[in-house]
């Protein structure tokens, strides 16, 4: 008979509502019995539409923590709490799964990797556009080799106007960015995952703050408050590998651009290109001609025996518990994702100073 895992949902905010507890729900063997909110009613509504008979509700993480039966911890906070309530789940004996980014900043990520590796518990960042059908394929094309040695990438995550005015995500200190660590992260993540390519040599970056200052903007979530606009609008980076293989990373929530894309990667190889503008291309060479390949990700197509899929969320969770049960690597490995938090606090760095950022030295 197959274990049921126990689970606890630190923060129940936005992502865990939209993401982590819907599709949790769905799997036989989980059952959420811990919901933790420093807003306590938020814990308790969660409890109420998630939790079973004998769920608790808490304040304090720590108190979550002490309870033994709990089995795996899903981290849901604001980005600087990430790190000290993943290493002090992981070091109580459970396997965390926290959402991204990572870490606030790239020390607090490096810790969460050794804290992982020394309680021997299982830790993955939730970088979910990975488990989207075209991200699947993908994958799959570049680990068999069909663009050979990838070498020049670029990292799309750009909104026009579409800046998240809720929550903290415009608070630098709660945070650690804006946009570059909010949606550039999965651009990014989905690049390095491609081209299975996690050695960067040196980094050069930009960022500004040219639209966040303006009063009464265009904006998806309606205008911001300039005052608490404390993060980047907009910022850039150009990654070189250790093999020379070279990344461009943009990331904006607000950009004169109409060249909009978000959670994006294209890709050039030695044998073929690929990108992920309006569904996924694959373009190359054959027989002295160029061909480009629009990939068709619906299989079959008839409505009464296609059933229903899973959604991108769903696999996610459902490929972690997989992960627990059959004691393998998770599909987003700590050490993937903390490269990623390196890169990225690499470009703050280098927009602040101007100057590039080396690793390594």
């Amino acid at each position: 008979m197959s274990k049921t895992y126990r689970i606890a949902i630190i923060g129940c905010g936005g992502i865990a509502n939209g993401k982590h507890m819907p599709s949790l729900s769905k799997l036989k063997n989980v059952e959420m019995v811990a919901f933790c909110d420093i807003v306590v009613e938020k814990a308790k509504e969660a409890a109420e539409k998630y939790g079973k008979g004998e769920s608790k509700v808490y304040e304090n993480y720590k108190e979550v923590l002490k309870d033994s039966s709990i089995d795996i911890v899903h981290v849901c906070t604001p980005n600087d709490a990430h790190a000290e309530i993943a290493i002090a789940a992981l070091e109580a004996g459970k396997h965390v799964m926290c959402e991204k980014p990572m870490a606030k900043t790239a020390a607090d990520a490096r810790l969460m990797v050794a804290a992982a590796k020394r309680s021997g518990k299982k830790l993955t960042i939730g970088y979910n556009n990975r488990f989207r059908p075209d991200s699947q394929h993908l994958h799959k094309l570049c680990e068999d080799g069909e663009l050979g040695e990838i070498y020049f990438a670029k990292a799309h995550a750009i909104r026009r106007r579409a800046v998240p005015t809720w929550g903290v995500f415009l608070d630098e200190e709660k945070q650690g960015g804006g946009p570059l660590i909010d949606i550039g992260t999965h651009a990014l993540d989905l690049t390095l995952w491609m081209m299975n390519n996690y050695k960067p040599k040196v980094v050069l970056g930009t960022s500004y703050h040219k639209l966040s200052q303006r009063e009464n903007a265009a904006n998806a979530w309606g205008p911001w408050d300039p005052a608490k606009f404390t993060v980047e609008d907009s910022a850039f980076g150009m990654i070189t590998m250790e093999n020379g293989a070279t990344i461009i990373l943009e990331s904006s929530w607000a950009l004169n651009s109409l060249e909009v894309d978000e959670a994006k990667c294209s890709l050039s190889g030695t044998e073929g290109g690929a990108d992920m503008k309006g569904g996924l291309r694959i373009n190359g060479e054959n027989n002295s001609r160029l061909y480009t390949t629009e990939v068709e990700l619906k299989a079959g197509g008839v409505a009464f025996y296609d059933g229903k899929k899973d959604s991108d969320a769903d696999l996610e969770m459902r490929m972690w518990i997989q992960a627990i049960e059959n004691d393998t690597d998770p599909i987003v490995t700590p050490e993937q994702a903390c490269v990623v938090s390196e890169i990225l606090e690499a470009i703050y760095e280098s927009a602040k100073t101007g100057k590039a950022v080396y690793f390594n030295q």
